[in-house]
Formats: C-alpha cells, structure tokens, sequence
C-alpha cells in the first residue's frame, strides 16, 4: 500500500470498492466490494419521535471539518464489543489525506471543548460514502447523522452509501441491496452535481435539519 494515495482511494469509490484492515496495528490494507450493501435512502430517514424530540433541543453544538483526524481516531477506538477496528493508520492518513483535498468531511457534535461524537466519510459526485462513527454520550452518533442527512438533502446528494447492515442502521430505514443495484444507483449519483457545504458552514439547528429531512420524505 506505499503507493496507494488518496487518487487511488476515489478511484476505488467510483468503482463501488472501499478500504478495511483487520485490526487497528496491522500494516495491511484490502478491498471490499460486498455481494450485499447497506444504504440509507435520503428520502426515507427514519427518526423516532425520541429522538426528534433530542435533535430538536440541540443538545451538542454541531461543527463540521473541525477535527477530522480526531473524528476518525474516535472511531479506531476499541469499545464495548468492538475490540478491534478496520481502521489502520494507513487509512487513516489517507482519508485525512482525502479530507485536505476536500473530499472527506467530518459531523460532530461538541460540548464546550469535548468532542462528544460524530462521524466521517468520503463525498464523491452526488454519493457519501459513511465510514464509521462514535458517540462518547448518549444519542451523539444520532444527532451527527441526522444533521448529515439533512446537509445531504440540502447539497443535492442521490445516495448514503452505508457500507454494511447493522441493527443500528435499521431504525433508520436502511436497506440491504444488491450490489448490481447498488453498481447502478451509485453511477447515478456520481453523475450528479452536489455540494456539502451548501448548507453552510455554521451552525444549523436541530430544528431545520429536521425540517429538511421531513421535506424530502
């Protein structure tokens, strides 16, 4: 992987393959294409009536690209049942890599200076790729996800590529397709023109993310 660089990384997105390792000190570097691929439709997020209600009272302060790195080795952080990570140093420099270039972004949801929780990916085209997230307080990974749908919604994205199925990902509306379907929604969304800052690079409320969530459904 020494001549493995961040071109090389978008290029494998366009092709619908990503990186993963098999635990955070390992060196060594694979592709995945899945025969099953989970996606998260933008016009079909799901929030619980719980949840709206903690979205809506903004309980973190929601920043983007202020602490990439710290986001991403968040997420290589081993946890309750997750003892090891596929997040490896090498990949971990290349999506920093990428996000120096513009084309991974951070959500993150701050309390005063602690970094409470948020997520990462890599935005190509009109798709998202989400790689990980991590949540140090209650509903922190939510409220990062809700606030990148609704930036998604808002900068003309056709796709949430969420990798895998997982129980988590189920409450909100994900589905598991195949990867021929996938294949052909992802070329659909790399033909799109979209824009991850066009909802600006300040602060939006719990309220309108909402709000732009429910408009798409």
């Amino acid at each position: 992987m020494a001549q493995f660089d961040a071109r090389d990384l978008l290029s494998c997105y366009a092709r619908g393959v990503f990186p993963m390792a098999d635990a955070r000190e390992d060196e060594r570097v694979f592709l995945i294409d899945p025969e099953r691929r989970g996606v998260l439709p933008l016009d079909g997020f799901h929030i619980s009536r719980r949840l709206a209600r903690t979205v809506r009272g903004d309980p973190f302060e929601v920043r983007v690209d202020t602490a990439f790195r710290a986001v991403v080795q968040a997420c290589a952080e081993a946890g309750p049942g997750r003892t090891q990570t596929w997040i490896n140093h090498p990949i971990e420099d290349l999506y920093v890599s990428l996000q120096e270039r513009g084309f991974a972004h951070s959500v993150e949801c701050w309390r005063g200076d602690e970094l409470l929780g948020g997520l990462y990916g890599v935005a190509l085209g009109g798709a998202f790729f989400g790689e990980s997230m991590f949540s140090r307080a209650r509903d922190a990974s939510k409220v990062a996800l809700t606030h990148l749908v609704a930036r998604l919604i808002a900068g003309g994205y056709r796709l949430l590529d969420a990798q895998f199925m997982t129980d988590h990902l189920t409450q909100f509306g994900a589905e598991e397709i195949s990867r021929l379907d996938y294949h052909r929604r992802l070329a659909l969304a790399l033909s799109a023109e979209a824009d991850f800052q066009r909802a600006g690079a300040g602060a939006v409320t719990g309220a309108v993310a909402l709000q732009v969530i429910s408009q798409a459904s």
